[in-house]
């Protein structure tokens, strides 16, 4: 893997993305989805103590006690929200701890490539190569960042209504608007600059159309060239 030239800071967040090579499909069903939910919150802990493949095989009361004692680390790098496409995934990150961002996005991916190359038979990677990452520099931009991702589904017709992403299971909107009770994200970081569930769903929404325009637009220009 080509080492990067500028490296993550601790406590800065980044928003981080890849896709299925040649923009092919990397989560086929809602067994894929889950797969990689439960990786990225197994691999955001500090030290994990075996690969996910092997933790699930152990039995159940080990199981539970390993769950236990990761609740209790620290995070190597905090989930601030995500959201998984059939082609591509996005993640809003801060990283804890030296190298804790590339770690825990490098073991989520060799872990889901591996889950999902034995599950189908295939050989070869998945995703394009090194995962992308851009650094967010202030908190209208860490706002604004977020909404884009939770808006992947709606402004890429996954769901044809805004109001369905309050069903869309496969990113952190629900938490974010109470529909959820569970708690893979650190929200505090976004609420701090907006008041409360309702406000923030209305801060989403009232971009939603513009979004999908633009998406639309982006589309015509890769199909032009």
């Amino acid at each position: 893997m080509p080492i990067r030239k500028t490296p993550f800071v601790n406590e800065n967040i980044y928003h981080v993305f890849n896709r299925g090579v040649n923009r092919q499909p990397i989560f086929l069903t809602k067994r894929d989805y889950a797969r990689a939910v439960e990786l990225l919150k197994y691999y955001s802990a500090e030290n994990p103590p075996l690969r996910y493949s092997k933790f699930l095989i152990q039995p159940n009361k080990e199981r539970e006690r390993m769950l236990s004692e990761l609740q209790t680390q620290q995070k190597r790098a905090d989930i601030i929200c995500f959201c998984l496409m059939p082609n591509h995934f996005h993640l809003l990150l801060k990283q804890n701890q030296e190298n804790g961002l590339t770690s825990f996005v490098r073991n989520f991916q060799i872990s889901y490539t591996r889950y999902f190359n034995v599950k189908r038979k295939r050989i070869g990677p998945l995703l394009q190569g090194q995962f992308k990452a851009v650094r967010i520099e202030t908190d209208d931009q860490l706002l604004h960042v977020s909404r884009y991702i939770h808006l992947n589904p709606y402004s890429s017709y996954i769901v044809k209504h805004i109001e369905q992403l309050d069903v869309y299971p496969w990113s952190s909107y629900m938490e974010y608007t109470g529909v959820i009770e569970t708690q893979i994200c650190q929200k505090d970081l976004v609420f701090s600059n907006i008041k409360d569930t309702k406000e923030y769903k209305k801060f989403v929404s009232d971009q939603a159309d513009y979004q999908r325009k633009i998406e639309q637009i982006k589309h015509l220009i890769i199909e032009s060239n």
